[in-house]
């Protein structure tokens, strides 16, 4: 599949996409409000861009609304970084780096923070800020954990999981997901005392919750405000204490 980015005014960035098997152009906008032309691969990507122009008002009337959803110049993530996004009349390409607790996004003048480029080069430093966060608060936080209710662990690693906060095996193994730096504190204690209480009890049921409830009695409570988050990446305007 060959792809080619045009900007047009009025429009930003379109991504243009050439596959073999299509017939015709077609027109989508993802989530992102990043617009895409798909088209027969023996047509001039002229023609795509041109296409796209000729649906300038559909596109207008079906984007989002708002950018709300995009990561925005200024953006707490986790604890402790901010996301911050610089336009560069020499860059030639998009960059992003980690430093300190700045989140720095650069990007060319014919770009804008909003393009999908972009905003993929600071999802992924996003995620990279929430790592090193996560790597060094959980593990302190799950110690001291540990330490004043008895429980006992082998070993703790941070990943980045799709749909679980944390996971406990057999060994006593705790993995637990980066994603908890972006809730309130006293949530990522729910999370790890639920994964400590798993190196006793493994299987959920009336044992594991009444073990639970020894050291969390309000564990029902906060087990309900956990339906309020999902592990991804959820920037705000001000980090959660």
């Amino acid at each position: 599949m060959a792809t080619k980015q045009v900007r047009i005014p009025e429009i930003g960035t379109v991504t243009l996409y050439k596959r073999r098997g299509n017939r015709s152009l077609r027109l989508s906008i993802d989530a992102r409000g990043q617009v895409r032309v798909s088209l027969p691969y023996w047509l001039p990507y002229k023609a795509g861009e041109q296409f796209a122009m000729s649906k300038a008002i559909w596109i207008a009337a079906n984007r989002p609304k708002s950018h709300s959803d995009h990561l925005q110049h200024g953006h707490a993530i986790g604890k402790a970084h901010r996301l911050y996004f610089e336009q560069k009349a020499l860059a030639s390409k998009v960059s992003a780096h980690v430093a300190g607790n700045e989140i720095r996004v650069s990007f060319p003048a014919n770009s804008a923070s909003y393009d999908h480029e972009v905003q993929d080069a600071a999802h992924r430093a996003s995620i990279r800020a929430l790592k090193k966060e996560a790597e060094v608060l959980l593990p302190q936080r799950l110690r001291a954990l540990a330490a004043q209710t008895g429980f006992t662990y082998t070993s703790v690693s941070v990943k980045q999981l799709k749909s679980r906060w944390g996971s406990c095996n057999s060994h006593q193994e705790i993995t637990l997901n980066l994603f908890l730096m972006q809730l309130p504190w006293h949530l990522i204690d729910y999370v790890l005392m639920h994964e400590l209480t798993h190196t006793k009890v493994m299987r959920h049921g009336t044992p594991f919750w009444r073990e639970m409830e020894r050291h969390v009695p309000n564990a029902k409570q906060l087990r309900r405000q956990m339906a309020d988050y999902q592990p991804m990446l959820t920037p705000r305007t001000q980090p959660v204490a």
